[in-house]
């Protein structure tokens, strides 16, 4: 039986919750594997709108195993919150559904003091964090000092592991001007909900190896996008974990065998939120409109996206990255209406050409989109749940897709709602 990795194949904001909650009808396990609350995803039921950061888009489906992985770095306060909202909204959330990984990293108050407190240091320069501290939660996994979960149960551990983190934290508050910490301060806010996160703290590598022996679906779920992972993406405008596939089985304490099919969430064009390099960004009326009619609002920060035409180039890229086999189309319904349509083929720059993005600022500042002009369509693509309800030119728009990415479509979504999804290829019967 399929297992399948849903990552997103732009810059993040792709539609991957919902993509995520369609799927997650077929699955039995349902894991996220990178990341943390700076994640926002985006779920419509029924009329219902849920809207996660943490919790597995899973989540919101009776039945289901939902798993957070040792790959995420997690907020104790903002998980307790989230858990809190979603229940108020009807949904049952029990430890006995939802998974903690004992080993994932924590994040604290003062990472996203540091977070803020260095974003305004760098001025015009900032990256466009999300401020909630997941990168400094991140450096100080990686350097070896960070608070894992599994320390809540143990208090003399954790107080020793804090005061050795202040140390570190307390030199960089001074030159950033900030009042140092005690350790008490760290600690006490903690000591306040460890039962209750401990309470969803499991081994969850042996969780996954237990439901792949018993033929279980599992179903992997990334957050942000591949160009913006750290190794892959528009650095230094990415995020602090890597997103394409291999991370799900990292994230999450699996052998890479166990990821069967890999699915790329993209849009029928493309946005970014914050700073960083866009070729084809449209700040014209163009770009206006796209925006507006796909509601293009960051789901945690609120903050309105840029918006342009499909990146043929940064996709292809993306997808041979990522290790994607076939795409979820999203958003398609947004593009209705246009007269043409364009798709970036290639890039111009010092007058010539380049067919893949370029890995230093400076070119990725200065590549020029070279474009593609295709015929739109006036009919609604939105709410079509078969390819003959597509209009003839929508559907050879998707065709070109296919082409210039060299991935084909598996999922067509044409609009927010779960069932206005046309299947051209199941992953999980890849």
């Amino acid at each position: 039986m399929s297992n399948v990795v849903v990552i997103g194949a732009q810059w993040g904001d792709e539609g991957k919750g919902k993509i995520v909650d369609w799927l997650s009808e077929r699955a039995d396990v349902i894991v996220r594997f990178q990341g943390g609350h700076n994640a926002g995803h985006t779920l419509v039921i029924d009329g219902e709108v849920y809207k996660l950061s943490l919790l597995p888009s899973g989540v919101v489906r009776p039945g289901k195993l939902s798993i957070i992985g040792n790959g995420v770095v997690i907020d104790p306060k903002a998980l307790l919150d989230e858990i809190g909202r979603i229940r108020k909204a009807g949904v049952i959330i029990t430890p006995e559904q939802l998974k903690l990984s004992e080993t994932a990293a924590v994040i604290l108050p003062l990472h996203q003091e540091l977070d803020l407190a260095r974003e305004a240091a760098r001025g015009k320069a900032a990256i466009g964090t999300t401020g909630r501290g997941i990168g400094p939660a991140y450096e100080d996994k990686v350097a070896r000092r960070g608070i894992r979960v599994c320390d809540l149960a143990e208090p003399e551990t954790l107080k020793s592991k804090v005061e050795h983190l202040l140390r570190h934290h307390n030199a960089l508050r001074r030159g950033l001007g900030e009042d140092e910490l005690k350790a008490s301060s760290v600690l006490d806010p903690l000591n306040k909900i460890s039962e209750e996160i401990l309470s969803y703290a499991a081994p969850v590598w042996r969780e996954l190896e237990i439901a792949r022996k018993a033929g279980k679906r599992i179903l992997f779920e990334g957050a942000q996008g591949t160009m913006l992972d750290i190794d892959h993406g528009t650095y230094p405008f990415v995020t602090s974990s890597n997103t394409v596939a291999g991370q799900a089985a990292t994230g999450s304490g699996v052998g890479i065998g166990a990821l069967d099919f890999v699915l790329g969430i993209t849009k029928a064009y493309t946005t970014r939120v914050g700073s960083g390099p866009f070729p084809t960004e449209l700040k014209d009326n163009i770009g206006q409109r796209i925006g507006e009619r796909g509601h293009e609002f960051g789901t945690v920060t609120g903050r309105q996206r840029r918006c342009g035409w499909f990146d043929a180039v940064m996709v292809r890229q993306a997808l041979k990255t990522a290790g994607i086999d076939g795409i979820a189309l999203t958003k398609l319904d947004v593009l209705d209406g246009f007269d043409t349509l364009k798709i970036c083929t290639s890039y111009e720059i010092d007058g010539g050409r380049l067919d893949y993005f370029p890995a230093s600022m400076g070119a990725q500042a200065a590549v020029k989109p070279i474009y593609e002009h295709m015929d739109g369509w006036q009919e609604s693509t939105q709410g079509a749940r078969s390819w003959a309800d597509l209009p003839a030119t929508a559907a050879k728009y998707i065709r070109r897709v296919e082409e210039l990415i060299e991935v084909p479509v598996s999922l067509l979504s044409t609009s927010p709602e779960r069932e206005d999804t046309i299947t051209v290829r199941d992953p999980f019967a890849s």
